[in-house]
């Protein structure tokens, strides 16, 4: 936590504004908006709540198909379930570890070939660990075939892409504030988009789709699925320190590079080129066995003899068994990495005295 935060739970308390609406909710909706260079923004309990009012908004629903990246967390993927549509996972690109264009249209185009393009309703694509996918040829793509983009940046807030922030290439565009992301407000999550139309139907439908009526009447099914007034107030609190947590983790990651850099088979999830800017929420690496003398569970269980935790890269949705029925397109990018990969601890609030005690045990187990 900042500084700030217990001010505005304050304010809430004093307003008597405890519920999913009051003055913290539209101040964090605006500073959302305006961070992410869109128009509209309707914060909510989650983001995966964001993603599921996101596939009802463009109306999906019982077997239209939704191509959605593999190499992700599941709740990207679990809300195309909710609606009973189908996912169809695509694996990544070896650059940004994202979603692979050229897989993406082989898709669309095998989709079509089977006369089901109709069934087509939208792409998400996620910037895994904070790095911005190839959004120029993914949205290019989409355009030529008529298919709305979700943009998952819920790992993103404050990386940018030709330096345009993470959140804006979507039609919809989804964030989290759960506890592990670079800002919390201890859960949450946003929707945003250029258009109000969507946002406004967001907050409808988060609001158990209540018509407008003296009494109580609703038309469609509704979600209880809007962020409280004390939330939101603990989200401008970390608003204030938003770009002081980026730098933080950059500078994190920058320290791992410098330690890790004469270390043989380690290798860094990196920006590309100039064109990609990452918050690093994640540190991650990947691990050449016949290199580095060690893989990825045996650094994984020394750190954590160490009490120091560490975590594999995401297991591919395609090969979860909620999952393994759906059609992916696949290229092997994505289960290499799972195999290999580990996210080291990468929190902002790291001291001195942790980094020094992760790097003795990085440094003995590659034998530096």
């Amino acid at each position: 936590m900042g500084d700030g935060e217990l001010g505005y739970i304050k304010e809430a308390f004093v307003s008597n504004w405890i519920a999913p609406l009051g003055a913290n909710v539209d101040a964090f909706e605006k500073q959302l908006a305006e961070y992410c260079n869109v128009r509209n923004a309707a914060a909510l309990s989650s983001g995966t709540a964001a993603i599921h009012l996101a596939l009802i908004i463009l109306g999906i629903k019982r077997d239209d198909i939704v191509l959605a990246s593999s190499f992700t967390f599941s709740a990207t993927v679990n809300p195309v379930l909710y609606q009973h549509a189908m996912p169809v996972l695509i694996d990544s690109e070896p650059d940004t570890w994202n979603m692979d264009p050229q897989l993406l249209e082989k898709a669309i185009l095998d989709i079509k070939a089977k006369g089901e393009g109709h069934k087509l309703k939208a792409v998400i694509v996620v910037h895994l660990y904070g790095m911005p996918a190839k959004m120029d040829e993914i949205s290019a793509i989409a355009r030529k075939h008529e298919i709305p983009v979700i943009e998952d940046a819920a790992e993103a807030l404050g990386s940018r892409y030709d330096n345009k922030p993470a959140g804006s290439f979507g039609k919809m565009s989804v964030l989290s504030f759960n506890g592990n992301k670079i800002i919390t407000t201890s859960g949450g999550g946003a929707l945003l988009s250029d258009d109000s139309g969507f946002i406004e139907k967001a907050r409808f439908l988060a609001t158990q789709a209540r018509d407008p009526a003296p009494h109580y009447q609703h038309s469609e099914v509704g979600y209880n699925y809007r962020m409280s007034n004390v939330v939101a107030g603990i989200g401008r609190g970390q608003m204030e320190v938003l770009d002081t947590r980026i730098e933080r983790r950059r500078a994190i990651n920058h320290w791992y590079r410098g330690l890790l850099k004469d270390a043989p088979g380690i290798e860094f999830h990196t920006e590309p080129s100039e064109r990609y800017y990452s918050n690093y929420w994640l540190t991650c690496i990947t691990i050449d066995q016949v290199k580095s003398g060690t893989n990825r569970e045996k650094l994984r269980h020394a750190l954590e003899l160490e009490n120091i935790e560490s975590r594999p890269l995401w297991k591919p949705m395609h090969l979860q068994p909620v999952f393994h029925k759906y059609r992916s397109y696949v290229n092997g990018t994505s289960e290499t990495l799972f195999e290999n990969g580990l996210c080291l601890p990468s929190g902002s609030n790291l001291m001195e005295e942790d980094l020094s005690r992760i790097g003795e045990v990085l440094k003995r187990e590659l034998k530096m």
